[in-house]
């Protein structure tokens, strides 16, 4: 029988991913674990390889298409098989439609709700608008969020009817970079492709770049006027992981402050060695990164996860740091810090937040993380408490420095010293507060005393 070759699922929390292009077309030859097409999750575009050698046959999405992950994308013929083995479904689509979202082929006797398959967030969505899904029209062979807000937004402006095919007088498509879907939806709403940032690989227009486009709303005189930005996209996933984080999670807090007097001492002579040799400067994020690491080894149970009622105490330190994108964030991943240099853990630092601020980052990058860092004082934010980055159990907000006037002896001579503010944030269903308080003081030690990383 041939192979199927499905969506691959490559995230916990992954619900779909879109179709970005294909590298192998409909009767090529493809070997096991070679690169066949490239999709594009909420996060990365990543590459999807064979799961088999032999032919490549009954693709049934196309470039713009969003497909639910573990749908059957295509096949994979082996020797001997031809196209008649192919499942009725994926013969019934030799050529591929010009619009990615098929329309119903024939008319289906209504069913029952609980016999629709949807995603649970599509399910959850149908319950809360008092929806029957079985009235819904799915893009693929689940109905997802995207299925249930089209259906929600054709009942709210019934009077929207879809645009042409092709709009007279339109600059010719192949001259912008652009998905399928991107283009129906510019159609649809009217949007001109010219000028549009893409988010895609080497710029490429996504059905997201169109949907989230600011656009003024009408208002009657004397109303108030706004431009709406639809929570999508990157913003929608964030919004997804911060809410469940903090229904999930029960968060407890605690802020420290260290005097960073002996840190920068180390990092400016760092620095005057990396000078010498014609390396980056080491960030001061750099540093306080391995001291993280040093005490994260000392308290496990900062390092761990909570998963499906099973605590995981990771034995790699692989921490996250938060980068600020223009649309959102994401966390890119240092892995295995506890076994890499202050250098090294530079380079990669200014490496990664150059591609994830490029749209560059691979999946690899963002996966993987067991603690994660958000730095915010070069904003000049003193203080602040950020939200745990699931399934992780802790997070660390650092502040700005900021010079006070503190004890230093036992004297109680007073001097000025650079002072840093430091909040953990922590799940309260894996790390008591005794075991935080433990951990930041271990990382106030590190800093205030960097030689103890030594002994």
């Amino acid at each position: 029988m041939p192979v199927p070759f499905i969506m691959p699922k490559v995230d916990m929390d992954q619900e779909k991913a879109t179709i970005v292009s294909w590298n192998r077309h409909n009767g090529d030859f493809v070997k096991q674990e070679e690169t066949v097409l490239v999709v594009e999750t909420e996060k990365v575009a990543i590459d999807v390889t064979a799961p088999a050698t032999g032919t490549l046959a009954g693709i049934r999405f196309q470039p713009g298409d969003v497909v639910p992950v573990t749908t059957v994308i295509a096949y994979i013929l082996k020797e001997g098989e031809t196209l008649k083995d192919l499942p009725a479904a994926a013969t019934a689509q030799a050529t591929p439609a010009p619009a990615p979202l098929p329309a119903p082929q024939a008319p289906v006797q209504p069913s029952p709700v609980s016999a629709v398959a949807a995603t649970p967030i599509a399910a959850r969505m149908a319950r809360e608008y008092n929806l029957d899904l079985a009235q819904v029209p799915a893009a693929g062979e689940r109905i997802t969020r995207e299925d249930v807000e089209r259906y929600l937004a054709s009942r709210s402006t019934p009077a929207r009817v879809p645009a042409p095919a092709a709009i007279p007088g339109q600059a010719p498509a192949g001259k912008i970079a652009a998905t399928p879907a991107a283009r129906r939806l510019a159609r649809e709403q009217d949007v001109p492709l010219e000028g549009l940032k893409g988010s895609g690989p080497r710029g490429r227009i996504q059905a997201a770049d169109v949907v989230a486009l600011p656009r003024p709303v009408l208002a009657a005189p004397g109303e108030r006027q706004a431009q709406v930005f639809p929570l999508a996209g990157m913003r929608q996933k964030i919004a997804d992981r911060m809410q469940a984080s903090f229904q999930d999670s029960p968060h407890i807090s605690l802020t420290v402050e260290a005097d960073v007097t002996r840190l920068e001492e180390a990092r400016q002579h760092m620095n005057t060695l990396a000078a010498r040799a014609g390396q980056g400067k080491v960030s001061l994020t750099a540093c306080l990164v391995k001291v993280i690491a040093w005490a994260l080894e000392r308290n496990p149970y900062l390092n761990a996860s909570l998963v499906d009622g099973q605590i995981f105490l990771w034995k790699d330190v692989n921490i996250g740091v938060a980068t600020a994108l223009e649309d959102g964030l994401i966390v890119p991943v240092i892995q295995g810090v506890g076994g890499l240099s202050i250098r090294q853990i530079a380079d990669k630092l200014v490496d990664l937040s150059t591609r994830a601020r490029e749209n560059k980052l691979t999946l690899s990058d963002v996966q993987r993380g067991t603690f994660t860092v958000s730095n915010l004082g070069m904003f000049g934010i003193r203080q602040f408490r950020a939200v745990i980055n699931p399934p992780e159990s802790a997070i660390l907000a650092v502040g700005a420095v900021v010079r006070k006037p503190v004890v230093v002896d036992e004297q109680d001579t007073i001097a000025v010293r650079p002072i840093l503010s430091l909040t953990l944030a922590a799940d309260h269903r894996v790390i008591d507060g005794v075991v935080a308080a433990r951990f930041l003081a271990d990382l106030v030690e590190g800093i205030e005393f960097p030689e103890t990383l030594l002994y």
